[in-house]
């Protein structure tokens, strides 16, 4: 039985998913955009991944100097 591909969860877009993110930091993120999301995970499409990526930069690498 092949496994089941998933689809990105902002709504109107029906590409398939590249990577899953935190439910609370895509909507940071992605603002905007309404998600449809599972317990706690969304779904990313390789375009609406790209764009979490570049909204969250600054956010990350924050966190990587924080020690």
């Amino acid at each position: 039985m092949p496994a089941k591909k998933e689809v990105c969860g902002v709504s109107g877009c029906g590409q398939d998913a590249v990577r899953s993110v935190a439910v609370d930091k895509a909507k940071d993120a992605l603002q905007g955009k309404s998600l449809t999301a599972d317990f706690r995970r969304v779904h990313l499409c390789r375009e609406h991944y790209r764009a979490f990526r570049k909204a969250t930069k600054k956010d990350r690498e924050l966190e990587r100097l924080g020690w």
